[in-house]
């Protein structure tokens, strides 16, 4: 009988230092800061000391972007911290952001290896990454396969995948359990997995021997693992405001008992001087620029809403103010630290959306609106997991929708109005949007550049309006 304890990292979307979480606690939404990866680093310090060296920590990937000093230095500012952490091993998505040349460079200088079954170099169709690892720890065998997020080549720029294409890993997941088990003796699988909770929970109910899945992508706070099967499987929210912790006993290759814990990276926990040191020379080159303040709001600004989320109305309605249009869209982004109410810095607005595109307007008809927004609905929505390829819903302003979302594809909106007047589909309205994924190019005419970049949308926002009050709008209804 032996011991393991494994720690999962998720989502962390390069949030070095303690931000501003969301709770729901008494039957309501608070808020309090969390994070900061010197706590995560003093948490496994002492963890390690406690276990005796017993444990296998891994990261499933976002860890290179989401803050402005990662998306400014393309990742690199991540390095010295996430070499210091002692990590087992990673998986990835929003890495390929910079393009995957840049990510190779970057996970050639980590001290831990990026693990992906389904990256393949399009000349070759060669993997682009090792599949597995195989780890000893406190005398058991543990495989460790990587799953990274499917979606890079199907819903993001194109720039992402340059020269890659990714499959879902279904496929090839039995193989490499197969050799593990067979060849390699492994006593445990353990899978990391950026697919996401509702598609690894479909992966695993058709592809059994995985001991344990550490799920990622959609920042489910798994309070306690759930069951798939005979597979052990938790994901453990975001920013780095948790860390999941599931102490297994490993009996003639079986686990006979496990213990978990969310752990909130609070203030409780230890922080590590030396890795506190690494993250300010990291943080310090930013750090004039970011604290600045910029103006007031007098209301919560989150994203932890899958209808519609008042961080990204504010953002939206920036948006219309800079333009003069009607509508605006951006993508249903996860990730972003809550805005609370009080003063609102440069650094909060790059955490709300870090790559600062430039806002593009188009002339998109009643009839492309509701193909659009039913085609947004399908990839949150859709029955089968595996056709889920979204974050939460298409974030948009200046429309109400009426929707069921149980309804098969192509039918879930049932009245559809712009401006508080039924849509008509073939009139012509002018939107505002920011990236490929606020309005496809497949969508809409008469594409422009605005002349202004997220960011400064949001400057002109807040000096003209500060302080400011942004609230939800019922903008997406079920009924």
């Amino acid at each position: 009988m032996k011991k393991l304890t494994i720690l999962q990292l998720n989502d962390s979307h390069a949030y070095l230092e303690p931000h501003q979480e969301m709770f729901w606690e008494g039957g309501k939404k608070v808020y309090r800061k969390a994070g900061g990866f010197s706590r995560i680093a003093g948490y496994l310090n002492k963890l390690r000391q406690e276990k005796e060296g017993a444990i296998l920590t891994l990261d499933c990937g976002d860890t290179f972007h989401g803050t402005y000093p990662a998306v400014h230095t393309k990742g690199e500012v991540m390095l010295p911290v996430l070499n210091a952490l002692g990590l087992d091993a990673m998986t990835a998505h929003w890495e390929f952001a910079y393009g995957p040349e840049q990510f190779r460079k970057l996970t050639a200088a980590l001290n831990y290896p990026m693990l992906a079954i389904n990256i393949y170099d399009k000349q070759t169709d060669e993997l682009v990454y090792n599949p597995y690892i195989l780890k000893e720890v406190n005398g058991l065998k543990v495989g460790v396969i990587g799953i990274a997020c499917n979606i890079v080549d199907k819903t993001m720029p194109p720039h992402f995948s340059k020269g890659l294409y990714f499959t879902l890993g279904n496929d090839e997941l039995p193989g490499y359990i197969k050799k593990l088990k067979k060849e390699e003796n492994a006593d445990l699988i353990v899978l990391i997995s950026h697919l996401g909770f509702p598609q690894n929970m479909k992966l695993l109910s058709e592809v059994p021997g995985v001991d344990v899945c550490l799920s990622s992508h959609t920042h489910y706070r798994t309070q306690q693992p759930i069951m798939q099967g005979n597979t052990i499987v938790i994901e453990s929210g975001c920013h780095g405001s948790f860390l999941g912790r599931l102490d297994l006993t490993v009996k003639d290759g079986k686990i006979t008992d496990f213990t978990h814990e969310m752990v909130e990276v609070s203030d409780d926990l230890p922080a590590d001087a030396a890795v506190e040191k690494l993250v300010q020379e990291a943080t310090a080159p930013f750090q004039e620029k970011l604290q600045q303040e910029v103006g007031q709001v007098t209301t919560h600004l989150d994203r932890n809403n899958i209808l519609e989320a008042t961080m990204d109305n504010f953002l939206l309605q920036s948006m219309i103010s800079a333009t003069g249009a009607e509508l605006a869209f951006s993508n249903g982004w996860r990730y972003g630290a809550p805005i609370v109410p009080g003063p609102v810095t440069l650094n909060d607005l790059y955490n709300i959306i870090p790559m600062n595109p430039p806002v593009q307007t188009a002339e998109i008809t009643g009839q492309e609106l509701w193909q659009m927004l039913e085609e947004n609905l399908e990839r949150t929505f859709a029955p089968d997991a595996y056709n889920q390829l979204g974050g939460y819903v298409k974030r948009c302003l200046g429309l109400k929708a009426f929707i069921k979302i149980e309804a098969p594809k192509g039918t879930r909106i049932q009245k559809l109005f712009v401006d508080d007047e039924e849509v008509i589909l073939s009139k012509n309205y002018k939107a505002a949007f920011v990236t490929e994924q606020g309005i496809s190019k497949k969508y809409g005419t008469n594409r422009q550049e605005s002349g202004i970049k997220a960011i400064d949308a949001m400057l002109q926002f807040l000096n003209n309006n500060s302080p400011v009050e942004v609230n939800l709008r019922g903008t997406f209804e079920a009924v």
